[in-house]
């Protein structure tokens, strides 16, 4: 079945009460027993199970390719539970631009646990490799990175965690399923954060993890999401897949976009660099066109003038939205750095952009005043 199918039928059926073709949200927090007992419809208390949050699974699933996912409240939720599935001194690779959140959760909450963590360049798979210990036990990367767009290869770093015994984790959120496919290049787990584009509506947030084949590492995480709680609302998760519905036809006009808009930036005299993987000039082009159907929707550029042009082109723009988040209906910029903190090591003249659904024109038209303006 194709994926435009899939995003609009998996995990749904017509209400067998009612007829209804959207689901209704479940708000019930228990369920009724049998007279044995026994809860004969699969549902017992909604903190463990939930028909809506079940359909969410189910279609997420079915969209990645994988045969179970586990959804929770928040990206950084999923995270937190894959690393209270670890045993203390267990060992991560991750990349050295990863998510800043990631750094954040490891350093301070998990601070006394404690973890090893070896932060590398993951476009560099011979540094992978070189990372990698007995005690490593996952593999945490992003692909394309963020905010610097760095390609990793999936095929490479699946194999090498693989040989390692150690778990593979592709953070795929700027990607979604539409257009990279990691299970299907030998990486054990994928994770989104639904709250971007996913969802796609910047109104419901969430995350989920995504898994083909049974391992000890998503069972622990199933545990500490249905005993430790940290699980969406039925509301979060009717939200969330009414999103996925438009999913395929979002993504299409992101990716078109982004495109135009990187090579409206790459010719722009103010600026220095663009980071897009759909640009000929990305140093892993040809690995983007053999692992993305599409390049996506999100892009960072660097300018000439330092941190004082790239805050006054954040400031300047009119019809682009300065925030953080990104994968909504809104083209969001932000000064990536700033929202990072003093150890960040994103360049301070980068802006990211987060390209929505708006006429693609009317964007370039407000970057071009902005560039100018700042």
């Amino acid at each position: 079945m194709h994926m435009e199918t899939l995003a609009v039928h998996a995990g749904r059926r017509v209400d067998p009460v009612t007829g209804a073709v959207t689901a209704p949200i479940h708000l019930s927090t228990t369920f009724e027993r049998a007279a044995d007992g026994s809860y004969p419809l699969g549902f017992s208390y909604s903190r463990e199970e939930n028909p809506n949050r079940e359909s969410l699974e189910e279609c997420l699933a079915a969209l990645e390719g994988g045969t179970q996912a586990l959804a929770f409240g928040s990206g950084l939720a999923v995270l937190t539970a894959v690393l209270q599935g670890l045993e203390p001194g267990d060992h991560i690779v991750a990349g050295d631009d990863v998510y800043y959140g990631l750094r954040v959760v490891v350093h301070q909450v998990f601070g006394k646990w404690p973890l090893e963590i070896t932060y590398v360049d993951m476009a560099d798979e011979d540094k992978v490799e070189a990372a990698m210990r007995p005690s490593t036990r996952l593999v945490w990367f992003e692909t394309p990175s963020n905010p610097l767009m760095k390609l990793a290869g999936l095929k490479a770093i699946g194999r090498i965690a693989r040989d390692a015994n150690a778990i593979s984790i592709c953070d795929a959120t700027f990607t979604t399923p539409l257009i990279q496919r990691p299970l299907d290049c030998g990486v054990d787990m994928v994770m989104h954060s639904t709250t971007k584009y996913i969802s796609g509506h910047s109104d419901v947030v969430g995350g989920v993890l995504i898994t083909k084949f049974d391992n000890y590492l998503f069972e622990r995480v199933r545990k500490s999401q249905r005993h430790g709680g940290a699980v969406p609302s039925p509301f979060d998760c009717w939200l969330t897949l009414r999103g996925v519905s438009t999913l395929a036809c979002r993504m299409r006009t992101h990716c078109e976009n982004a495109g135009k808009i990187a090579a409206f930036l790459e010719g722009h005299p103010a600026v220095e660099r663009v980071h897009y993987p759909g640009l000929a000039s990305h140093p892993r082009h040809e690995l983007a066109k053999e692992q993305m159907s599409g390049f996506g929707g999100m892009l960072s550029f660097e300018l000439r003038g330092g941190r004082a042009k790239a805050m006054a082109v954040a400031g300047a723009v009119r019809l682009i939205t300065r925030a953080t988040s990104l994968g909504g209906t809104h083209t969001l910029i932000e000064h990536r750095a700033s929202i990072e903190g003093p150890e960040t090591r994103t360049p301070q003249s980068l802006l990211r952009l987060s390209v929505g659904l708006e006429n693609a024109g009317d964007l370039i038209q407000d970057l071009e005043q902005a560039l100018r303006a700042g």
